[in-house]
């Protein structure tokens, strides 16, 4: 019964997930255990993979192998129709926003709701924008993205993203970019839309200040592997030279020999390391 418990409390599982570009291997058997009303950080060097991650998650990308359960469905074995219902349970606040610029603040909040419900205009134009208010843009739904500051964008893409007030939510570098005092603004209501609306959050940042202030747990890949998931007091403490490097922001590249370096470069089968 307890074990029951456990998995319907469990929003997203990714087991053994494995990936590649090519050739190339980008995820090698990560594994992700993310429960109800948990705000998880993914954090790791470029290249480390957190991006890539995400977009499984989100069933942008066919994994290698692995599993990937969303909401207690893989998301591989389910119907088209069935995934197009869950991910109306699924919000996604992009880097560069992605509003469109052709439509006001209004019109992008609004068009996930003129998309796949049956409401009437007039209860579209009020829930767009209370979502509006929640996000500190209300009276702002008449400008166009071009009228936006970079903070601005982000809000609003953050007001698209839970109009329909999704069980998931999803950012990939909500800070970046941003002053320090708008990065804190944004991070202030990631935790805020925790708690009144009962959301669980998945966050690719690379902005230690927001992970610490925001993070529930949080997850570092490096090398497209699972190097280390804990609590912000487990992480801080940690004394594992990778996870040390990317806390204090250290170099991680070895010098290289010029005889291996030389004989790298003209070796038949040259592959990027």
């Amino acid at each position: 019964m307890k074990k029951d418990l456990e998995q319907q409390d469990t929003v997203i599982e990714v087991n053994q997930l494995v990936t590649h570009y090519g050739q190339r291997k980008i995820l090698d058997g990560v594994d992700l255990n993310i429960k109800r009303g948990e705000i998880r950080v993914i954090m790791g060097g470029s290249g480390s993979g957190k991006s890539t991650l995400l977009w499984h998650i989100l069933g942008l990308y066919q994994p290698t192998k692995g599993r990937i359960h969303l909401l207690g469905q893989d998301i591989h074995e389910i119907s088209f129709n069935d995934m197009l219902k869950l991910k109306q349970d699924i919000g996604v606040s992009f880097q560069s926003g992605a509003l469109f610029s052709s439509m006001s603040v209004g019109e992008n909040v609004a068009l996930p709701l003129r998309e796949f419900t049956d409401l009437d205009e007039n209860t579209i134009r009020i829930i767009s924008r209370m979502k509006l208010e929640v996000v500190n843009l209300g009276g702002f739904h008449k400008l166009m993205p071009s009228q936006l500051s970079g903070g601005m964008i982000k809000r609003a893409a953050l007001a698209r993203s839970i109009v329909m007030d999704p069980k998931l939510l999803f950012f990939d570098e909500p800070s970046a970019g941003l002053d320090p005092v708008v990065a804190s603004e944004i991070d202030d209501l990631i935790l805020s839309l925790r708690d009144t609306m009962g959301m669980s959050m998945v966050v690719v940042t690379h902005e230690l200040d927001s992970a610490f202030k925001i993070a529930d747990k949080i997850t570092v890949l490096d090398n497209g592997k699972n190097l280390l998931t804990g609590t912000v007091e487990e992480i801080k403490a940690s004394t594992n030279k990778r996870v040390m490097d990317l806390l204090q922001r250290r170099s991680r590249h070895d010098k290289l020999d010029p005889a291996d370096y030389l004989k790298r470069l003209t070796q038949e089968n040259y592959t990027l390391s």
